[in-house]
């Protein structure tokens, strides 16, 4: 596996001898620093994920399509249905924050997405940013920021429709409206609506497990319309509702009722962005976010909601070539339990940044700051600086220092006999240095990072906890460590492309001297790709090394490589057929302990009003 990313990689630092490519269109990156920017200029270390490449892949689960994705390492607890998380960099789901059109989208009381109810198939675009974020999004932005893009609409209106069959009883349709009028006054919108359900596979390894089929279902529609007033000012709306019901296995014995859960995720969000001066635009939004969930674990389901209003006032001020933002926010969390009454309460924050994008010639450089403040665990200030060299047009180095934090979650905070009131935010300190290349044919970059974070929450023993009676609860207490280097290289051979990312990385726990739970060593991608007229296909190689369950680090999960291949067709007009076969050799494996992951699947369809 290492050698053919070196072989990846030595291509890429050979490419000097071949004429570049022009870049037809540069691509564009959001999340780094709130505003649209060149991928070329951004400073930050990111991975785009574009809609061509979604649709390549012929992945119906986001959670496969992240897997394959640099510094980005995911647990599942069986099936696309089932729970799930995403580690960016070593840190963990609750290090993360997840973002769909620009609105937090994390249970207040997990602490974490609702990955399994997030349809791929209403996704036109992820951003994915690595390192702390804080200075720009607050609490939780520790490892990264993901960014989910809803389908949006321009140009003449168009008709789109998917359908598609594969292993497991996996059955997807999707079907959506998109475009934009003509005019002074024009009118952009886009409105999707998709069903995927799945008989499943039995989500616990083990007889002491129920061994039926833990099916899912999920609904999803999403859409987006706005209106330009008149030329700088735009009013819009966004909507995404997704409902997902999964079945699944207790911890232990063969329940007589037949446990699920329903998952669903409401966003509702609307803007005005106006330009009011040649040099200085807003952006003033409010958002409301809900996950809700029903544990059914008998007739009467254990209820768990919880919701997020969200307000935004940013302002962005050109000064010549550089940018200054300017941005307010306040975040009002809910939170309504049937079982845990403590925990139904409110709490929010209020926060203010400033950011510099500084851009003159061969020098970049950004510096931001910024002020949260909680209504229950007090203020919290972070900040960030980087600076970046552009050696030749193609060549840059860059390096920046940030901080970050982590806000306790109310499961953290209030759970009974379990959580504590008094524990304070993680605190996070990070530096790295990066080397980029790209020349329009080639791209290569290497990351060194090392991320220090202390007073981690955790759930350890210790003595006394709210109830005598029980051993372990939420203590902050532990120090650790996210140390790594991230590589990544792509290059094009006529109508070849080979690409491949690895990363070697060190997280772990400095009390214990051990390994953080569920994080390999090593893990990578490599693929290629290949366009041959009307055809185009290729496979990818996942790569991950052993990783332990528990932080004591006595109980490993073995490494793994899974062999994936895809493929499309283009038919006349708009049809196009596409397939893809994940896990072609079988692979046996676990990404969580006990938790059973698919085998060797395939998925096949056709699909219109795609390219």
């Amino acid at each position: 596996m290492p050698l053919a990313l070196v072989l990846a990689i030595s291509s890429a630092f050979s490419s000097s001898s071949f004429a570049a490519d022009s870049h037809a269109l540069e691509q564009v990156v959001v999340t780094a620093t709130r505003s649209t920017q060149k991928a070329g200029d951004v400073l930050a270390d990111h991975v785009v994920i574009t809609e061509e490449q979604i649709l390549q892949s012929g992945q119906t689960s986001i959670i496969d399509l992240l897997q394959t994705q640099r510094s980005v390492e995911v647990t599942r607890n069986g099936n696309a249905g089932n729970s799930a998380n995403v580690f960016i960099r070593g840190s963990n789901e609750k290090q993360v924050v997840v973002l769909i059109d620009g609105v937090r989208t994390m249970s207040s009381t997990s602490g974490s997405a609702t990955w399994s109810t997030i349809p791929l198939s209403q996704v036109e675009r992820i951003e994915i940013v690595m390192g702390p974020m804080s200075s720009l999004y607050g609490a939780d932005a520790v490892g990264g920021v993901i960014q989910i893009f809803t389908k949006k609409g321009s140009g003449s209106p168009r008709l789109t429709f998917s359908a598609g069959a594969g292993t497991y009883g996996e059955r997807v349709y999707s079907a959506g409206i998109l475009g934009s009028t003509e005019g002074d006054h024009p009118i952009r919108y886009s409105f999707n609506t998709s069903q995927e359900e799945s008989d499943g596979f039995s989500s616990r390894i083990g007889s002491s497990y129920d061994p039926d089929k833990d099916g899912y279902t999920k609904t999803s529609t999403s859409g987006q319309i706005s209106w330009q007033l008149t030329r700088g000012h735009e009013l819009g709306i966004r909507i995404l509702n997704s409902r997902n019901d999964g079945q699944y296995d207790p911890s232990t014995g063969i329940p007589v009722f037949k446990p699920y859960i329903v998952n669903d995720i409401d966003i509702y969000s609307a803007y005005s962005r106006n330009q009011f001066t040649s040099n200085w635009t807003s952006l003033f939004q409010v958002a409301r976010s809900y996950n809700k969930q029903r544990d059914y674990r008998s007739a009467v389901a254990g209820v768990t909601n919880s919701s997020q209003d969200q307000f935004l006032w940013q302002n962005d001020i050109k000064i010549g070539t550089d940018l200054l933002q300017i941005l307010t926010e306040r975040r009002e969390e809910t939170v309504a339990t049937s079982s845990q009454p403590a925990q139904n309460r409110d709490r929010s924050n209020n926060s203010i940044a400033v950011a510099y994008q500084l851009n003159r010639g061969s020098h970049l450089a950004s510096a931001s700051l910024r002020y949260d403040d909680s209504s229950v665990y007090g203020g919290n200030t972070t900040g960030s600086v980087g600076y970046g060299y552009k050696l030749t047009n193609a060549w840059r180095i860059n390096g920046s220092l940030g901080t970050s934090f982590r806000a306790p979650t109310y499961n953290e905070l209030y759970f009974s006999n379990f959580g504590n009131p008094q524990i304070k935010p993680e605190e996070g300190k990070n530096r790295e240095l990066g080397v980029y290349y790209d020349d329009g044919r080639t791209d290569f970059s290497a990351v060194y990072y090392h991320n220090r974070l202390k007073n981690l929450i955790t759930n350890v023993a210790q003595s006394p906890c709210s109830n005598p009676a029980l051993t372990t609860c939420i203590t902050s207490v532990d120090n650790a460590l996210l140390e790594g280097l991230s590589l990544s290289a792509a290059r094009k051979f006529g109508d070849f492309r080979v690409f491949g990312n690895f990363d070697w990385q060190n997280p772990k726990d400095l009390n214990r001297n051990t390994y953080l739970a569920r994080r390999a060593r090593q893990y990578g991608t490599i693929g290629v790709t290949h366009m041959m007229e009307r055809f185009k296909y290729g496979f990818d190689v996942i790569y991950s090394g052993a990783r332990y369950e528990n932080i004591t680090n006595t109980i490993r999960l073995g490494g793994y490589a899974l062999l994936n291949l895809h493929a499309t067709y283009d038919l006349s007009g708009d049809w196009q057929l596409f397939a893809r076969w994940n896990n072609v050799l079988d692979k046996k494996y676990e990404l969580a302990q006990t938790y059973q992951t698919p085998g060797s699947n395939v998925f096949a369809g056709i699909r219109y009003g795609f390219k």
